[in-house]
């Protein structure tokens, strides 16, 4: 079935966990057999192209503090669990 998807992941084609899908839709020809029913389906496109672009930079405003200090805080926290179970 055909689809529809935007995400605001400007790096990969890969969807993470993390990656916010703003619309993920299958899409059928009756999506674009009358003007009503194609002018709702671009519109919702549209919403999503503009929700995707203020995902974006929002997350360029955002400082870097990375995936490297989250798996420092994940690992740390797996050490402490492990010591507390010897």
């Amino acid at each position: 079935m055909p689809r529809i998807i935007v995400t605001a992941d400007p790096i990969s084609s890969d969807l993470a966990a993390e990656t916010p899908v703003l619309l993920d839709e299958q899409v059928r020809s009756v999506h674009l057999s009358t003007d009503h029913a194609a002018t709702q389906l671009v519109e919702r496109l549209a919403w999503a192209v503009s929700d995707a672009e203020n995902a974006e930079s929002a997350r360029a405003d955002r400082p870097e503090r990375g995936r490297h200090a989250a798996r420092s805080r994940r690992s740390a926290g797996s050490r402490t669990r492990g010591a507390l179970q010897a």
